[in-house]
């Protein structure tokens, strides 16, 4: 489904975010990126999803046959790959003023005209969609309210609905749970992982909270300063190998919900859909 080969991004100044990065992932993957803050897992998705260009050199980007970008640059028609690619971001990235359904619909823009788009005309068809869309992610009760009403949990929650009208292939969720509560947060990993498991829906997901990972991502990638340095299940992870990893900045990632770090951390736990 997603495939990264050599991909490197140096920032002005001389920040390196990606260093020579490799990777694969498979179609129904739901996957975790995790490190501290500056491992480059933002970079990374908006590398993927061909918001960001990398480094001159001869990296690869590609999303099923298309590619995204090559050798530095982003290939020409890369919006229709992105049509297949849903951005959930951690500011949610809704218009406050307008309502959570109109919200939600603009996951449709790529598929009706101009002209309706711009003048907000839905069909019945569309709105019917888009009031399932939030449904299924369990804040359907809301969709008249404006969306500066809702709770931060509710309006990521309408982010992924959003990405459910799209229609979606791939989701890269980036820190879509930093500023939310412990249960907000669950309610919004829960959602992820049903899209994923019911749908097929490849997710990619950055976080800062490896207990979070452990939970809803078979496979865990940890990156740090731009490079690799773990990929395989999540369920092998340890608070010793993450200080092994990271040194100092484990703590960050393990203390990063506000909890003590445990010496190992728990297996993966079964969780009831969220209401």
């Amino acid at each position: 489904m997603i495939k990264i080969d050599g991909l490197s991004k140096t920032f002005r100044g001389g920040f390196q975010a990606l260093d020579n990065v490799s990777l694969s992932f498979a179609p129904g993957e739901m996957v975790a990126l995790i490190g501290a803050s500056g491992s480059g897992k933002s970079t990374l998705l908006r590398h993927i999803s061909g918001l960001m260009a990398g480094d001159a050199t001869a990296s690869h980007v590609t999303i099923g046959n298309r590619t995204v970008q090559r050798n530095g640059a982003i290939v020409r028609g890369v919006r229709a790959v992105r049509a297949n690619v849903g951005f959930v971001f951690q500011q949610f990235n809704l218009v406050g003023r307008l309502p959570v359904l109109t919200n939600v619909l603009s996951g449709g823009l790529s598929r009706m005209p101009l002209w309706r788009s711009c003048l907000k005309q839905f069909t019945k068809d569309e709105k019917a969609l888009g009031l399932e869309a939030l449904a299924r992610v369990g804040i359907a009760h809301h969709a008249y309210k404006r969306a500066s009403a809702l709770s931060g949990g509710q309006q990521q929650r309408a982010a992924i609905a959003r990405t459910i009208v799209q229609k979606a292939k791939i989701i890269l969720a980036d820190e879509p749970i930093a500023s939310l509560d412990p249960e907000s947060a669950r309610r919004v990993m829960q959602t992820l992982a049903d899209l994923n498991r019911q749908d097929g829906t490849t997710v990619l997901v950055s976080l800062h909270q490896v207990e979070f990972a452990q939970r809803f991502c078979p496979r865990t990638i940890a990156l740090s300063h731009g490079s690799v340095v773990y990929d395989g299940p999540s369920s092998a992870l340890t608070a010793q190998m993450l200080r092994e990893l990271y040194g100092a900045e484990a703590d960050e990632i393990l203390n990063a919900a506000g909890t003590p770090a445990p010496s190992g951390l728990l297996p993966l736990p079964t969780f009831a859909a969220a209401a």
